[in-house]
């Protein structure tokens, strides 16, 4: 499946340095349709108004957080196939666990750079072909 550059983003952090940072390393990779939400219940509420080609969340926020956002997109059959990728500063192998078994499509441990980033999404599109920032 190739995957159009400008198919919407939707980046959930409450840490607005955070969503600043990922939304500008997306930019690098060439994504310009970019929406960001400051906690997973109002990323749910962005994702049944809008359909998302990808959700970056944070792991970490309140009051619902990335995994309890994960657990309730992948069972909403509207939501349920979009591309989910967690960031966290949590490299716990058993949270890693969960979110693999909660649906995850990847996993990105902060801090990251534009090359992780493009190479965790390359990993979720396999055909797509995202420009080295």
């Amino acid at each position: 499946m190739a995957v159009d550059l400008s198919m919407p983003v939707l980046v959930v952090d409450d840490y607005n340095t955070m969503v600043r940072i990922i939304c500008n390393l997306l930019r690098q990779l060439g994504f310009q349709n970019i929406d960001d939400a400051s906690d997973g219940a109002s990323a749910l509420e962005k994702m049944r108004a809008r359909k998302y080609g990808l959700v970056i969340s944070d792991w970490n926020m309140e009051p619902m957080t990335g995994y309890a956002l994960l657990k309730e997109v992948r069972a909403d059959p509207a939501l349920a196939a979009t591309p989910f990728i967690m960031v966290t500063a949590e490299s716990k192998t058993e949270n890693v666990i969960a979110a693999k078994k909660a649906g995850v499509s990847n996993y990105i441990v902060k801090p990251f750079n534009a090359q992780t980033l493009r190479s965790k999404i390359e990993a979720v599109f396999p055909d797509l072909q995202v420009p080295a920032a």
